[in-house]
């Protein structure tokens, strides 16, 4: 029997999970074939920050090596990055020329980073963190140039500072909003944060707006990038400008090809685009119900369903994810989840020690926990994910709420 045919655009964390879970249901209906705009196989894009470190390798974080591939059947096409899909015929074509036909296609192009429109963002020394390469430029930046701006305060942003300094370069983090990782965090522990980084060596310009990169030449991309001038008039000196500024849902290809977007590749509950129901989307580059998730437990959830569908069992639906995180900047431990910053109709319980570093912060809508906030101490977290995901009711619990799971035992 002929088997069907599987195209995956897209060779990253979410695309390749799916296809992990369909080889376990279904390990013999497709002939997969996978296309890759990067020259490596998979790899953990969040253990990049390690790397940059110089706390781990490129080959350690490697997740399926090319004998994976082949052991699977699966014909990969590394550095070949897909430029058009007739889906009349059923055919993708990469940059190259390269052609392959399909019954069913996946498209898990993942995102791309958003650069600043600023004048000077064209300039040598300017980048993305994104991927290997940027890695590797940086790496290769810290050995000859002393200076860096890192534009974001999110946790990306922060990693990559972070990264630069471990390799001896001076480093200021510009974030436009009022306090670090403002989505992962409130003000308070933000603040507990930015002490702690400060005492580390890194340098912040908190609420400043980035106007223009200064270059060595005039203009164009003649030049390499000198300083950074913000609004109010001042600069830094750069010799290197990271941009961890966000990003944004890798559609364009998808909208190329007449797939229905915004803010991402409209997906179903199945994962299948509105579109067309022989194509799937799955990971960051995927909308579902409004949402494009950036996080890995989402994606891995996505994955899981879209290889039941691909499977053709049919019964697999994803409902959306109550999304957590559980962060270790820099070996400062981080945990968020829910509606942390509270408002109206709610009440906070909170728990304070700038002395040892540690602050909590539980937010309470009657008798449940719907958000919680922790700086220092994050033993607990995944106990008050379970109240807050499920809904669970604390009444009764809370003057030992704060103590954690053990204290309710």
């Amino acid at each position: 029997m002929t088997k069907m045919k599987l195209v995956m655009v897209g060779n990253g964390m979410a695309g390749v999970r799916a296809l992990e879970e369909l080889l376990k249901i279904a390990p013999d209906l497709y002939e997969i074939t996978v296309f890759g705009a990067e020259p490596h196989p998979n790899y953990n894009r969040i253990l990049l920050s390690p790397v940059l470190a110089g706390e781990q390798t490129l080959d350690e974080i490697i997740l399926n090596p090319l004998k994976w591939y082949a052991d699977h059947g699966i014909t990969l096409h590394t550095n070949k990055r897909v430029v058009h899909v007739d889906r009349r015929r059923r055919v993708v074509v990469a940059e190259d020329g390269t052609e392959a036909a399909y019954d069913r296609l996946l498209i898990a192009t993942g995102s791309n980073p958003f650069i600043l429109p600023v004048p000077g963002k064209d300039l040598d020394g300017v980048i993305a963190y994104r991927d290997i390469a940027d890695t590797n430029f940086m790496i290769e930046a810290a050995l000859t140039h002393q200076h860096a701006v890192v534009i974001g305060g999110g946790l990306l942003g922060l990693e990559a500072a972070n990264g630069l300094m471990l390799r001896g370069m001076r480093v200021t983090v510009v974030h436009i909003a009022p306090w670090l990782m403002d989505r992962q965090l409130d003000e308070v522990a933000s603040k507990l944060l930015q002490r702690s980084l400060e005492e580390r060596g890194l340098s912040f310009r908190i609420g400043a707006q980035t106007q223009a990169l200064i270059g060595t030449a005039d203009e164009g991309r003649s030049g390499r990038v000198k300083a950074v001038r913000f609004k109010d008039g001042t600069e830094v000196p750069a010799d290197l400008v990271v941009m961890a500024a966000g990003v944004r849902p890798s559609t364009e290809l998808a909208e190329k090809i007449g797939l229905h977007c915004n803010r991402g590749i409209v997906v179903s509950d199945t994962m299948q685009t509105i579109t067309d129901p022989r194509v799937y989307a799955v990971g960051e580059c995927a909308a579902h119900r409004g949402i494009a998730y950036g996080l890995v437990a989402p994606l891995f959830e996505q994955g899981k369903v879209v290889a039941n569908h691909l499977a053709e069992f049919g019964i697999g639906r994803y409902g959306g994810s109550q999304v957590s995180t559980k962060l270790k900047v820099t070996g400062i431990d981080l945990f968020s989840a829910g509606d942390f910053m509270g408002g109206e109709g709610t009440e906070a319980i909170v728990l304070s020690d700038p002395i040892h570093g540690v602050y909590k912060k539980l937010v309470l809508k009657g008798d449940k926990l719907v958000g919680a906030c922790l700086y220092g101490d994050t033993a607990d977290g995944s106990h008050y994910f379970k109240l807050i995901r499920e809904g669970l009711s604390i009444r009764g619990q809370r003057d030992r709420l704060m103590f954690g799971e053990t204290a309710l035992a």
